[in-house]
C-alpha cells in the first residue's frame, strides 16, 4: 500500500509541474503576441486633418515640438529628441523611455507622429495614461506643453 501512495504522489507532483510549465508558456506567449501586435505598424495612424502632410506651409516641422521632456518623477530632467520615430514608454528594457515606476506597465504607451501632429496612445496599461487630466482611451493629439501622466511620471512635448 505505501508503494501505491508514493507512486500517486509522484504522479500528482509531475502533473502540477506540467501545469506550471504550461501556465508559464501561456504568459510568455501572450506577451509575445502583444509585443508583436504593437510593432506591426508603429506610428501609422491616419492624420486627423485629412492628409498626411501639409506642403503649403513652408518650414515643415520647424514650428512643432522638438523634444520630449520628463518634468516630474524619478527621471525628471530627461530629454529625448523627437525625430519622427515612435516613442515607446513603459517598464520594458527595449522602451525608448524606460519608466521605473510602480504604476507603469511593461508596454504602457506610445507617442507617435502623424503628419505635423503628435499623438499619445495607451497600449492597454493597467493604470491608464492621462493627457492633462483626461484619461487617454485612443490615439489622442498632444498639444505642445500639455502634461502626459503615467503613474508618477509626467512628460511634455516641447518646442
Amino acid at each position: 500500500m505505501p508503494e501505491l501512495v508514493l507512486q500517486l504522489t509522484r504522479a500528482a507532483f509531475l502533473a502540477l509541474l506540467w501545469l506550471f510549465v504550461f501556465a508559464a508558456l501561456r504568459v510568455v506567449r501572450s506577451d509575445l503576441y502583444a509585443a508583436s501586435g504593437l510593432r506591426a505598424a508603429p506610428g501609422r495612424r491616419p492624420s486627423r486633418g485629412g492628409g498626411t502632410s501639409k506642403p503649403g506651409r513652408g518650414g515643415g516641422r520647424s514650428s512643432g515640438p522638438k523634444a520630449l521632456i520628463v518634468t516630474a518623477g524619478a527621471l525628471a530632467g530627461t530629454r529625448i529628441a523627437l525625430d519622427g520615430r515612435p516613442i515607446m514608454l513603459g517598464r520594458a528594457d527595449d522602451s525608448t523611455l524606460v519608466l521605473d515606476d510602480d504604476y507603469a506597465s511593461t508596454r504602457h504607451a506610445r507617442i507617435s507622429q502623424s503628419g505635423d501632429d503628435w499623438y499619445v496612445e495607451d497600449l492597454g496599461s493597467t493604470n491608464g495614461t492621462y493627457l492633462d487630466r483626461a484619461k487617454v482611451t485612443g490615439p489622442t493629439k498632444v498639444p505642445p506643453g500639455t502634461p502626459i501622466r503615467i503613474g508618477k511620471t509626467v512628460i511634455e512635448l516641447r518646442t
